[in-house]
């Protein structure tokens, strides 16, 4: 078995949507796929063999914060990522871009690479597209992403132009760098901003280099909805058909039906589990906010369309009494919820695929939506 394939299964008659399968050396995934974020080795609040109950098939790791503590040379000598979380399914990593980035007047770009100051003590490092891909081989991830500048929304052409050019250097840099006994894929990212025509430049560079899969990251940035599908629209069609496309931190129930629609296989987004911990989950009515009153005496599941163990076995009163004496087990029991949520969506958009029906799909989501459950 090779360590890394992709083939396509089916597509739909009535748009992009695709059905896909990935084969890492850890395991198979079904696309499209939704990743739960696990950013410092472990998703919040939800035990491993719960993210297996409820259907997850990939998770998420961060180079940055992994880097930071417990360290990479840590966690490599204590089995690698997967035994030091008991996760035995793949895991992605992010390059820690996005992290580094967001860090504002704590770091530097240059061309070697961005140093920063931790978040955590304030300590100078300098993480470099070598020094990212190291990390990640290190972790002993499945998935590994390039090493990029995530560019904010808006941004000025001439910051854009700059930014996009460097991180088409640091992708060839990344793909260079990689060591040819770890079995890990390497993803490029597609940068641009919101400009068509640089979209189209990072695009070509990464299919020259040439990448096991393909990321369009800078979306989620601050950008209105519109904007975003419009990036999409004509970002996707510039990626290799016979590669997985993955949409980087997008986002809500309907971004992630849109996605599909538009072909994209892969997505990841802290938004299931972030409301979760505020209280917030989602149904197949749209969001509902368990924190109000409305809901002391309700008998109800959280959504009478679930069927996740947290709706089989607990009331709406249940759960709100747990958030307002701020339980743990509220953050618990409504991660379960909302992860089962996105991740049965997209089980339910993978069967509609296969079955040619996808626009029936989209749909009947927007008219449940339609029935609307209150916030």
């Amino acid at each position: 078995m090779k360590p890394f394939s992709f083939e396509l299964l089916a597509g739909d008659p009535g748009c992009g949507a695709r059905r896909g399968r990935m084969i890492t050396r850890r395991g198979v995934i079904e696309t499209p796929v939704f990743m739960p974020v696990g950013t410092q080795a472990t998703v919040k609040g939800m035990l491993p063999e719960a993210l297996d109950e409820i259907g997850a098939q990939i998770i998420l790791g961060n180079t940055y914060h992994l880097y930071l503590r417990p360290g990479h040379e840590l966690i490599a000598r204590l089995g690698g990522l997967h035994d030091f979380m008991n996760w035995s399914g793949p895991i992605l990593t992010d390059s820690g871009g996005f992290q580094v980035f967001s860090l504002g007047e704590l770091r530097k770009i240059s061309e070697e690479g961005v140093a920063f100051q931790s978040h955590l003590d304030g300590s100078r490092h300098l993480l470099t597209p070598e020094s990212s891909i190291a990390i990640q081989e290190a972790l002993g991830a499945d998935i590994i992403m390039a090493f990029d500048e995530c560019i904010p929304h808006p941004a000025e052409r001439e910051y854009v132009v700059d930014s996009t050019a460097r991180s088409g250097r640091w992708a060839r840099r990344c793909r260079q760098a990689r060591r040819p006994d770890d079995g890990a894929a390497l993803f490029g990212i597609v940068q641009g901003g919101m400009y068509r025509d640089l979209r189209r430049q990072s695009a070509e560079e990464l299919r020259e280099i040439g990448f096991e899969g393909y990321a369009l990251g800078g979306l989620s940035v601050g950008e209105s909805t519109e904007l975003m599908y419009e990036v999409m629209d004509y970002s996707l069609p510039l990626l290799p058909e016979d590669a997985p496309r993955y949409v980087m931190g997008v986002g809500t129930p309907e971004n992630l039906v849109e996605g599909i629609a538009r072909g994209v296989d892969m997505f990841d987004c802290v938004m299931p589990t972030r409301n979760a911990r505020n209280g917030v989950l989602f149904t197949s009515s749209g969001k509902l906010s368990i924190k109000q009153a409305r809901y002391r005496e309700d008998e109800s599941p959280i959504d009478p369309r679930c069927d996740c163990y947290v709706c089989r076995h607990y009331s709406r009163a249940y759960l709100r009494h747990l958030f307002r004496a701020n339980e743990i087990l509220s953050s618990v029991l409504n991660t379960h919820h909302n992860l089962h949520y996105y991740l049965n969506l997209m089980a339910a958009a993978r069967v509609a695929i296969e079955q040619g029906s996808f626009t029936v799909f989209r749909r009947d989501f927007y008219a449940q939506r339609e029935q609307t459950v209150p916030a």
